[in-house]
C-alpha cells in the first residue's frame, strides 16, 4: 500500500516537473529568426503627448514600408529597399511630426548595432541585444520605445496583437463599468424597497 502511494506521488511529481519544464520552453520560444531586420522607435519623453506622436510616427512609417518588403525573401533586397528610401522615410516622419502640430528634431538610421531591450508577447520571448534595425529616435529620445520585426515581415503581427490586447483591456474596463453601474442600480432597489416597506408598516401601525 505504502509503496503504491510513493508511486502515485512520483508519478504526479515528474508529472508536474515535465508540465513547468515545457510551460518554460514554450514561454521562451524566439520567434525571430538570426537573420532579421527590425524597426525601433524612440519616444521624445514618456509623457501623453510624446507616446501618442510615437505611435502616430509609427503607424505612418509602416504603412509605407509594408507594401514594399511584405512579401520580400531575401534579407539583403530588404536592406537595399531600406537603405534607398530612407529619404522617404525622413519626409514621412518629418510631415507626420509637422501635421500633429510638433517641432521636434529627429533622427532615422539603419544600422547593425542598434540596442534593444527584451520583449514578450504571448508565449514568444524577444531577447534583449544588439541587432540590425531601422532607428527613429524622436526628440531626446529617452521615452519608452515601440519595435517590431521589418525582415521576416512580422510587425503587422506586433500590431495585431496590440490591438487585441487594446480591444481585451477596453472589455475588461466595460465590463467593470458596467459591474459598477448594476451595483448602483441593485443599491437604489434595495433603498427603495426599505422606503416601501418602511412606509407600509408605518400605514399599518396608523
Amino acid at each position: 500500500m505504502r509503496k503504491g502511494l510513493m508511486l502515485i506521488l512520483t508519478f504526479i511529481c515528474l508529472f508536474t516537473l515535465f508540465e513547468t519544464e515545457q510551460a518554460l520552453s514554450e514561454a521562451t520560444v524566439e520567434m525571430i529568426p538570426e537573420e532579421a531586420i527590425r524597426l525601433r522607435i524612440l519616444a521624445n519623453s514618456n509623457t501623453a503627448e510624446d507616446q501618442q506622436l510615437k505611435y502616430d510616427i509609427r503607424d505612418e512609417v509602416n504603412q509605407f514600408l509594408y507594401p514594399l518588403v511584405k512579401d520580400v525573401e531575401d534579407i539583403e533586397e530588404t536592406r537595399r529597399i531600406i537603405q534607398s528610401h530612407l529619404a522617404d522615410i525622413e519626409e514621412v516622419v518629418a510631415t507626420k511630426i509637422k501635421e500633429e502640430g510638433y517641432t521636434e528634431t529627429f533622427t532615422v538610421d539603419f544600422r547593425k548595432d542598434v540596442a534593444f531591450p527584451v520583449k514578450k508577447y504571448g508565449p514568444y520571448l524577444y531577447p534583449a541585444g544588439n541587432y540590425e534595425a531601422l532607428l527613429i529616435t524622436i526628440g531626446d529620445g529617452l521615452g519608452d520605445n515601440w519595435w517590431c520585426v521589418l525582415f521576416p515581415s512580422l510587425c503587422y503581427l506586433d500590431l495585431s496583437m496590440e490591438e487585441k490586447e487594446e480591444i481585451d483591456e477596453a472589455d475588461r474596463q466595460a465590463t467593470e463599468e458596467k459591474e459598477e453601474i448594476d451595483g448602483v442600480d441593485r443599491q437604489a432597489t434595495e433603498e427603495k424597497q426599505k422606503i416601501s416597506f418602511f412606509l407600509f408598516d408605518l400605514f399599518k401601525k396608523a
